[in-house]
């Protein structure tokens, strides 16, 4: 890992004018907004893992946690401060990012308090929800549901809200292995700044840059051999899938067709989508929750990585195996641009088979761990 100083002198080196100026005219805006975010996380996190060290924000070993030493939180934090200070002194704020940018600082806030102080499930769920209000008070709503339907307005509000609210309770969920939420929010990034880029939508591809280069800047410290040093925690989690969510909401995935515009997004973000479903169906069906209360606050070892490791792979292999499964749906994703309704069906079944395949892993994992 290279020095304080040596970070330090990387930052002072891309914040330069006559380095953005030189990115500028090579027309590589993209790069020098994922670079600086980069370096600013690589910066931030060791202070932010000398802080959490020196007020106990400790994740401390238990039965459905897969880390054996107490590691730091608030990894996250430097995460959300390296995409928000990119933002603040290279962006000319429209109104969505604004919204999106209130929200996420809302979510953040609740998460560094439940890092602190493990705040019950139903307070993290409420600020979410407010966090997802200050996003549509600023015209973030899903256009999805058909002109003619009645209440139109009221059932896109309402279909956002639980967009926002699985979405970053779906990559929260996920943060269970080192590397994993902040190397699914690297992959996810990635795709929707190519999407973006494919659909003339460059405000969106510069964010994704932005939130990409601030998570692979917390990687190093998390995804290493002999284990993490410190964790994203809630905030940082759930500052990703927000942000995740509202980048998803913003843009316009296709050309005149809401639902290849939908699918876009959905594939993108399949793999935490999937697992949030199927593991919330099998609770229920199990007879493990009966109410939306017992819901939010079960905690167990039953999501996606767990039952790859039921199967026998390391940490490393589970999270590389997921990373493979999210990068071939995100790969799918690309190819809605321009699909008329029958491919993209075509690529909607591809996307089936791959999601049907972890189901199968899945069970073959929780057969396992009955054992």
């Amino acid at each position: 890992m290279i020095t304080g100083v040596a970070r330090l002198a990387l930052v002072g080196a891309l914040l330069a004018p006559p380095t953005h100026e030189w990115f500028r005219q090579v027309r590589l805006d993209w790069l020098y907004l994922m670079s600086l975010a980069f370096a600013l996380s690589l910066f931030g996190v060791p202070i932010a893992r000398a802080f959490a060290e020196r007020v106990g924000a400790l994740d401390r070993p238990a039965a459905r946690k897969v880390h054996d030493v107490a590691t730091p939180l608030l990894g996250g934090a430097a995460v959300f401060a390296a995409f928000a200070l990119t933002v603040l002194t290279n962006f000319n704020f429209s109104r969505g990012l604004k919204g999106v940018a209130v929200g996420a600082t809302i979510v953040v806030a609740v998460g560094v308090l439940d890092d602190l102080v493990d705040l019950p499930a139903r307070w993290k769920l409420a600020g979410q929800t407010v966090g997802a209000a200050a996003a549509m008070s600023w015209g973030v709503v899903l256009d999805t549901v058909p002109s003619w339907m009645p209440g139109v307005f009221w059932l896109n509000v309402a279909l956002t809200v639980i967009w926002f609210l699985t979405v970053t309770n779906a990559i929260q969920f996920l943060d269970g292995m080192d590397g994993l939420a902040a190397g699914l929010g690297v992959l996810a990034g990635l795709f929707f700044g190519v999407a973006a880029f494919q659909t003339r939508q460059p405000f969106l591809m510069f964010l994704s840059a932005a939130l990409v280069g601030a998570c692979l800047g917390f990687l190093p410290y998390n995804f290493r051999p002999g284990g993490a040093s410190i964790f994203l925690g809630d905030s940082g989690a759930s500052f990703i899938g927000f942000t995740l969510a509202g980048l998803a909401v913003m843009g316009d995935w296709a050309d005149n067709d809401p639902l290849v515009s939908l699918l876009t997004p959905t594939l993108i973000l399949g793999v935490p989508l999937f697992d949030i479903g199927f593991v919330g169906i099998l609770r229920i069906v199990k007879g493990k929750v009966s109410t939306f209360g017992e819901w939010l606050a079960y905690t167990g070892r039953d999501h996606i990585h767990h039952r790859f490791a039921d199967l026998g792979l390391t940490k490393t292999q589970s999270v590389l195996l997921i990373y493979l499964m999210a990068g071939t749906l995100g790969l799918s994703a690309l190819l809605l641009k321009g699909a008329e309704r029958r491919e993209a069906g075509l690529i909607l079944a591809q996307a089936a088979c791959v999601l049907a395949l972890i189901a199968i892993l899945e069970g073959v994992g929780r057969g396992r761990s009955r054992r």
